[in-house]
């Protein structure tokens, strides 16, 4: 199970790396895909796939997607630390949302 929330919270730092890189203009197409940010947000985008691979290794599937889940939630929170985004009632309402089904899950 570590390795999976492990997997969520990288996948979710990649998400970001990759949005700053979104909101960045460049001189030429290949400036845009080939920067700091891109190369590693896509290579821990990779390093997430292969934590997540490890995370299913001794884990029952039906725990895998509630967990992948919890990365809404990361992203939300990052976006606003980050990029001062304001968490809206419909983002914080759909997140309560994951999170109630997670605890009925596991419940």
């Amino acid at each position: 199970m570590f390795f999976l929330v492990l997997s969520v919270v990288v996948a979710s730092f990649s998400q970001i790396l990759l949005k700053k890189s979104a909101g960045k203009t460049y001189v030429s197409v290949l400036r845009e895909y080939l920067n700091l940010y891109v190369i590693l947000g896509y290579g821990m985008m990779v390093g997430s796939t292969l934590l997540t691979v490890a995370g299913y290794a001794g884990l029952e599937y039906k725990n895998g997607a509630v967990i992948e889940s919890l990365g809404f939630v990361l992203v939300m929170v990052l976006s606003r630390i980050f990029f001062g985004e304001k968490i809206t009632k419909k983002k914080l309402l759909g997140n309560s949302l994951i999170l109630l089904g997670i605890l009925v899950f596991y419940s």
